[in-house]
């Protein structure tokens, strides 16, 4: 059993390279559940209908969100039939849409989370680790993937070592930029962030010049997506059948 989970997708530029790649990389990896991070995916903040539908078009078995799933309004026109989606079940606001999904792949009931870190966020309800400590006791799947939308590799490594027996993979996501410390930790798939799709010359995907004339000007901006070739990034692991434990867990990177 694989599973392929693919990192912030930030604007036309992550959609595109999304699209000219997944279906290949599929063919490559073939996993049996893909999971995209749609949270940057319109203009850089938030997801639209027609994106929505989009990246599900383009590979995306389910897409995970972030800080960013209520920053188009549109959202919460759809929200109740978009089945494939997941927001951080401890986002404010927490009556809308679903934080949890339970997927029948194969044989197996694969339960997928998404939650924010609560270190230099906002609007985060609650701790991350009671709200997955709840889910846990709540609902039944036999194998539990998480998407841990956090600032720190502190905050995610902790709960990587909290929850790794009860998990086969966890897989950090908003900083943008992917880290090198993918590892097996007793038996869960683990990386601190996958990384982005968005444009390679940038800073995380948005449009250089304006972000620093915002912290060097104090200019007020607006969230502008750079443009230009993309990367991707993302996350594979493979589960072992029998014992229901990552095996071997794999960074992805395709630079333009």
């Amino acid at each position: 059993m694989r599973i392929c989970f693919i990192g912030d997708v930030v604007g036309f530029p992550g959609r595109q390279v999304l699209q000219q790649h997944l279906p290949a990389l599929k063919e490559r990896i073939q996993p049996d559940l893909t999971i995209v991070n749609g949270e940057n995916a319109a203009h850089g903040k938030g997801i639209t209908r027609r994106i929505y539908h989009q990246l599900l078009d383009f590979g995306a078995d389910y897409i995970t969100m972030g800080n960013h799933t209520f920053s188009k309004s549109e959202l919460r026109l759809f929200i109740d039939e978009a089945d494939r989606l997941i927001r951080p079940l401890n986002l404010d606001p927490t009556e809308l849409g679903c934080g949890v999904r339970i997927a029948q792949v194969g044989r197996r009931r694969i339960g997928m989370v998404n939650v924010c870190g609560e270190v230099f966020m906002d609007n985060v309800t609650e701790s991350p680790f009671s709200a997955m400590q709840r889910v846990l006791q709540k609902e039944e799947a036999d194998w539990w993937f998480v998407d841990f939308h956090g600032e720190t590799t502190g905050e995610k490594q902790t709960f990587a070592q909290v929850f790794a027996d009860r998990c086969v993979m966890i897989a950090g996501t908003h900083t943008h930029v992917q880290t090198a410390d993918e590892q097996l930790i007793r038996g869960c798939a683990y990386i601190s962030d996958a990384g982005m799709c968005g444009a390679f010359d940038s800073i995380l995907g948005r449009d250089k010049n304006e972000v620093i004339n915002r912290v060097l000007h104090h200019q007020k901006t607006r969230y502008t997506v750079a443009e230009g070739p993309a990367l991707l990034c993302g996350v594979w692991a493979e589960i072992d059948p029998i014992s229901g434990r990552a095996v071997k867990v794999e960074r992805i990177q395709i630079r333009p």
